[in-house]
């Protein structure tokens, strides 16, 4: 359990030995995982390249998971686990960034925090927590689930109860709990998620564990805050979702084809009176027998896609400073989604990664000479963004950067057509691929 720990990575021009004569900016990365799993240390996280390739401090930082992190069995502090634990620690790690990043070269007034799918929902929370403020300027949120809800307090404690019950504990049993050991906290953990799965409320089977709506920390739902206006508006962002997010969730959960009657039966389910008109948009592009396609495309759209794109222009119409993207390079082999057959030949949910932390150091993983350079580019758009608050300004890029000459990333705005950088070989700026099917998810207004 002794888990609360962060990496730090330094660029290697950095001389310890004598006076910082300049401080570099740091980038904070909190890794995704579904708050269960996932770690600051996997080797697809090195921060080595980013750091010296683009000059700044990289901090991983790790935070408890699953019961670990977000049990919540009761109210009474005294009597009960609160939830929420792994978010305070997130909190507490971006808290010794600002006291402490300064003696590894960082500047503790120019930290940009960035993470990937659950990453990027805690970045989210950051930016709609008030305690957060003053301990990050800008944020990146890659792959951010917007429509997957927090638990309510209700839903969060009834999780609670079960795990108590797995556990041969009652909720107000502290030290019954708190003697639990690792394995039985986890043997519990899975046994009481299991039991809230269910195909017909589909958007459950992910998050089972993570933050909840406690009405004092975190007020609502991350989609709601931002379309409302309740977030720190004034810091740049950078936004952006791959374009097949939900082959991964989709295909491991239906493992064999769907049928059009069991896929209006989940989508009725999941969307109510809206499925007929859902269905009715999407058939026509997905014709295949095999409806697993037709619903990972909606998945796509409905939890990341569209609601990222409604929040920005939202966000721009406040004064925010936006820039999307959509990462469309499709990895052909077998280099990448070892074990996921239904990944290979698809843009999935976290492609983004191996490019933008270089991880050429993965098992049977090498970059052809393309994808290097998509790699540099996004590494460099990364760290001139942690530089400036703008991907594309080349006044304080390291050589290496310069080197690259990655094409211009338009701000995301009306006046520029709404303009979003498409991560592929051969990167471009273009507009929404998918922009009739969110104007349509817009209009249908359920996020």
């Amino acid at each position: 359990e002794d888990c609360l720990y962060l990496n730090i990575f330094v660029p290697l021009d950095v001389n310890f030995t004598a006076p910082v004569s300049k401080s570099l900016p740091v980038m904070v990365w909190i890794h995704g995982g579904d708050f269960i799993a996932g770690s600051a240390s996997k080797a697809l996280y090195d921060g080595r390249f980013i750091a010296s390739s683009t000059h700044t401090v990289v901090v991983s930082i790790a935070y408890r998971l699953g019961a670990f992190g977000f049990l919540v069995t009761g109210t009474d502090p005294k009597t009960s686990s609160l939830g929420n634990y792994g978010f305070l620690d997130q909190q507490t790690a971006l808290l010794w960034v600002q006291q402490n990043i300064a003696v590894f070269g960082g500047d503790p007034n120019k930290v940009t925090i960035f993470g990937e799918s659950a990453g990027a929902q805690s970045v989210s929370l950051h930016l709609m927590v008030q305690s957060s403020k003053p301990l990050f300027k800008q944020a990146v949120l890659q792959s951010l689930p917007f429509s997957i809800p927090l638990k309510t307090k209700h839903d969060a404690v009834k999780l609670g109860k079960d795990f108590a019950e797995i556990a041969n504990c009652s909720v107000n049993d502290m030290d019954c709990l708190l003697s639990l050991t690792p394995e039985a906290v986890l043997a519990a953990q899975i046994k009481a998620g299991s039991k809230i799965i269910n195909p017909f409320r589909f958007l459950e089977m992910f998050e089972t564990w993570g933050p909840f709506i406690d009405g004092e920390l975190i007020k609502e739902q991350a989609v709601t805050a931002f379309l409302k206006g309740h977030w720190q508006k004034e810091k740049p962002i950078l936004l952006g979702t791959t374009s097949e997010e939900g082959v991964i969730f989709v295909y491991s959960v239906f493992t064999k084809p769907v049928s059009l009657l069991e896929c209006t039966v989940y989508t009725a389910a999941i969307f109510k009176q809206h499925a007929l008109r859902i269905l009715h948009k999407y058939l026509p592009f997905y014709p295949d027998a095999d409806h697993r396609k037709l619903m990972s495309q909606t998945v796509t759209d409905y939890v990341f896609l569209c609601p990222s794109r409604k929040a920005a222009r939202t966000g721009m119409k406040e004064g925010s400073t936006v820039w999307m993207y959509v990462f469309d390079h499709v990895i052909s082999d077998h280099r990448v989604w070892d074990g996921l057959e239904f990944c290979y030949h698809h843009a999935c949910h976290g492609a983004e990664l191996p490019f933008m932390f270089n991880s050429v150091s993965l098992r049977n993983f090498t970059f052809t000479a393309q994808e290097q350079v998509l790699a540099n580019q996004m590494v460099c758009y990364w760290g001139t963004f942690a530089h400036t608050g703008d991907p594309n300004a080349h006044v304080e890029q390291t050589q290496f950067c310069k080197k690259q000459m990655p094409p211009a990333w338009p701000m995301y705005t009306n006046t520029s057509g709404w303009l979003n950088m498409n991560f592929t070989l051969g990167s471009h700026s273009q507009h929404g691929s998918r922009d009739e099917f969110c104007d349509f998810w817009d209009k249908l207004g359920i996020y």
